[in-house]
């Protein structure tokens, strides 16, 4: 089409009456308004702003976020490519339907799908009616309790259809912590003590970071660098420092952080705070998976609590934000959590430079896993050779093994490093349950790979696994019996890393797709399979598109016979 130069001429002298894209619904800006209060309107914060919006109305309606663009100060895009990018934003687009006025999530991890998930996802939906949506979650980290169902934000423990339906009749959507060591309990068997010697000049830095040194403790979120090291690398960068630590635990098979955090939580925050004293940190920053709802509230309550503490009303004690996830198991990679924390889209960064050179708003960061934090005091009190004391197999040290699947009693198991899966089915978990025999195991949750119960003597530790393709990672310790079978395992794992890969990379992006198709075939292609895994583990950004093919892999090392 010709446009006349006349009109073209106009065009161009006239004034726009708005900013380009959606015009800002006034009803829509009050209401964002009203939600952020007086409250920081800094970019970091977008996560958190998303969160009021979608707790208040259900949703991430168009007006409302453009309005909170507007309000923050952001492009449309950035605000609707982030809250696009977590899946517990409902974001709604113009014309579409509101989602259900109440939401079920139904795990669908190894573990409880091997305990009737998929039987749930099934019946429910008739039984609950239209106005409740019931959708499968990936990994809510209650492996413990499979199968789980989490109406709104109330986790239901080896849930049946019957208990889900009376929650939802009662209205029960909001999780209650249990009852939990809180900080006057804490204070009176003598917590925070070590703190005040440390702050008070009753223990030096050196002593500090060479206990830790002595320890051998190693990060416990499955990439096991020597906590001490850590501590005077970071130490050693041009300041101000910064602290981040991760509550993500999103790696199916895993919950002992939380298992711990429901418990005893001042002892990882005492450990938390003693780590920023030696570092010389100035703000820590606490990742906590959006899973969590019952610990998010008891974390407030005690932080509150603790605020009144002298040592955090000292003008240099550090800032204690707590972040909240969105749903993005890959925000458990340190870098992109990082991402996360400063309100964008949860993708890792590419390395050089290091977190702990270029972190958190690109200060030197020290990012801990959160049981990393909760040994702290033990080990100083007690001393590093007490770490190293404990172990089995010529190996050191205590892991906290989240055990779930086919055993009489699944938990966090603490155990000496080294224990065999063996030794710990028998000594810890009361045996397979009856009436099944030991299959298979996976011993570092879902990236961490499969093992047959033929190799039930392999010291459970770092280093120890990788000659047979596998790792332990965070310890997250899944038992198959001969009910089950390797290839569904690696099946469940392959649908989860598809789901959760964010996308930056071809290499995971398409192989962890193309390997799904490729294994829900009833006969696999082992060449192309093959060419895949080497493909994903060279080219691939992080460790999830690194590690991917372990549990396919090792079927085809390991379980040939279900290939036959």
């Amino acid at each position: 089409m010709i446009i006349p130069i006349a009109v073209q001429g106009a065009s161009k002298q006239r004034k726009r009456e708005a900013p380009k894209g959606r015009r800002v619904d006034p009803v829509a800006l009050a209401e964002v308004q009203a939600l952020l209060g007086d409250a920081s309107r800094s970019a970091d914060m977008l996560i958190e702003h998303l969160h009021k919006i979608q707790d208040r109305f259900n949703c991430l309606s168009a007006a409302h976020m453009a309005a909170l663009a507007q309000e923050m100060k952001l492009a449309q895009t950035e605000v609707y490519e982030v809250a696009t990018f977590y899946h517990h934003f409902d974001v709604v687009k113009e014309g579409d339907n509101q989602p259900e006025a109440l939401t079920v999530r139904v795990c669908d991890g190894l573990s409880c799908e091997m305990q009737g998930a998929r039987d749930l996802l099934a019946k429910l939906p008739a039984i609950l009616g239209k106005e409740v949506r019931v959708i499968p979650a990936p990994c809510v980290g209650r492996c413990e309790q499979a199968p789980v169902a989490v109406v709104h934000q109330k986790p239901i423990p080896n849930a049946d259809v019957e208990q889900v339906a009376a929650a939802v009749a009662a209205k029960e959507t909001k999780h209650v912590p249990e009852p939990y060591k809180d900080y006057d309990a804490y204070v009176a068997e003598g917590g925070y003590a070590l703190l005040d010697a440390c702050v008070n000049g009753g223990r030096d830095v050196e002593s500090v970071i060479k206990a830790m040194e002595d320890s051998g403790l190693r990060g416990l979120g499955g990439a096991g660098f020597p906590a001490g090291r850590k501590w005077r690398i970071v130490r050693a960068e041009k300041g101000p420092r910064l602290m981040a630590v991760n509550i993500d635990e999103g790696e199916p098979g895993t919950f002992k952080d939380r298992y711990y955090l429901e418990r005893d939580p001042h002892r990882f925050l005492e450990g938390m705070l003693i780590a920023a004293w030696a570092v010389g940190i100035e703000a820590i920053y606490i990742y906590l998976r959006d899973e969590y709802h019952g610990c998010r509230s008891l974390l407030e309550t005690e932080l509150a609590k603790l605020a009144q503490h002298p040592l955090l009303a000292r003008p240099d004690a550090p800032q204690l934000p707590v972040r909240r996830g969105a749903g993005a198991y890959i925000c458990g990679e340190e870098s992109a959590m990082i991402e996360s924390i400063e309100g964008k889209r949860g993708m890792p960064r590419l390395r050089p430079p290091y977190v702990a050179q270029v972190g958190l708003f690109g200060r030197p960061t020290l990012e801990h896993n959160f049981e990393t934090l909760y040994w702290v005091r033990d080990i100083l009190e007690k001393g590093g050779a007490w770490f190293t004391s404990h172990g089995r197999n010529g190996r050191k040290g205590l892991r906290s093994f989240s055990v779930s699947g086919r055993v009489k009693n699944p938990g966090v198991k603490l155990a000496p490093a080294g224990i065999t899966i063996q030794e710990l089915i028998d000594e810890y978990c009361g045996g397979m349950l009856d009436g099944q025999k030991f299959y298979a195991y996976l011993p570092g949750g879902a990236s961490g790979g499969i093992l047959p119960a033929s190799m039930n003597d392999i010291p459970l530790d770092f280093d120890t696994l990788q000659a047979y393709g596998c790792f332990i990672g965070s310890a997250a310790v899944m038992v198959l019996s001969d009910r089950d079978t390797a290839v569904d395992a690696a099946r469940n794992m392959m649908n989860f890393f598809q789901h959760e890969s964010c996308g930056q990379c071809t290499p995971c992006r398409v192989g962890t797709a193309k390997a799904s198709a490729l294994i829900n075939q009833p006969k696999w292609d082992l060449d192309l399979l093959a060419d895949l895994s080497f493909v994903m583990r060279d080219a691939s950004i992080c460790g999830l598109g690194q590690a991917a093919p372990n549990p396919v892999d090792c079927v085809v090392k390991y379980f040939p016979q279900e290939l036959a």
